[in-house]
């Protein structure tokens, strides 16, 4: 609450707030911010899932906080848990009761079916937006061809009640967000995906990636949507229905 008002009162972007956290936080902690703000937009993951990035340590030999090197060499040995009833909590908590809507966080073909579980029995409602997530380790692997699939598998699913996008961790990230945009799908980029902009050299914010997608976009042709334009394919509530 020190920040999203302040980002409100300088732009009129969705603010999209995370119910993933932290793989060591407890449910409860991780909806404590969500159900807080009630934003327009919250994540919500589709499934446990290993969550492992233990391997980046071996890569680093000072560390800037004490809790750091403990908490990436014991990702190995964590399970982040999204059970049913976590998902069916999250969806009626800030879907039913505050009308947030959510980005859909897949990981795995698997996760896609989840989703269309919790459809069918009208938990979740369209239109749907999901994102497909790849290059996790314990995820589905960064294969070009893993996307066509998972979006092969999302129009069977979900047919024209859905939006996707695409995010892939470190170096795939910008050609999977490409790849996205020419199926017709959605982009994401930021620093917590990746810290790189180009090879072996490090982005200096989220800007810079954000500027660079933006200028692949533009050369193969592709509108940028507005704020606006994602309150309406999403039939977001607006942003002056938050609590923040």
């Amino acid at each position: 609450m020190e920040f999203l008002p302040e980002i409100s009162a300088r732009t009129d972007a969705v603010l999209n707030i995370t119910t993933g956290g932290s793989t060591r936080m407890t449910l409860e902690e991780r909806l404590a911010a969500p159900l807080q703000a009630k934003p327009e937009l919250c994540s919500l993951n589709l499934g446990s899932m290993n969550f492992v990035f233990s391997q980046m340590a071996s890569k680093y030999d000072t560390w800037k906080h004490a809790w750091e090197k403990d908490y990436v060499e014991g990702s190995d040995n964590v399970i982040f848990r999204n059970t049913f009833r976590d998902i069916d909590g999250i969806l009626r908590q800030l879907g039913h009761q505050h009308g947030a809507r959510f980005e859909f966080e897949c990981y795995d073909l698997g996760h896609l079916y989840t989703l269309a579980d919790f459809a069918d029995r009208k938990i979740a409602q369209p239109p749907f937006f999901v994102q497909m997530i790849f290059g996790v380790r314990g995820g589905i692997g960064a294969d070009p061809a893993h996307l066509t699939h998972m979006k092969r598998t999302a129009d069977k699913l979900f047919g024209n009640d859905y939006v996707f996008s695409v995010m892939a961790a470190g170096r795939h990230q910008i050609p999977f967000a490409t790849q996205s945009a020419v199926m017709g799908g959605s982009v994401r980029v930021g620093l917590e995906d990746s810290l790189f902009i180009a090879r072996r050299t490090l982005a200096e914010s989220n800007e810079q990636q954000v500027g660079k997608i933006k200028r692949l976009l533009d050369e193969l042709g592709i509108e940028v949507a507005t704020p606006d334009d994602v309150r309406s394919m999403l039939q977001l509530k607006g942003r002056s229905n938050v609590g923040f």
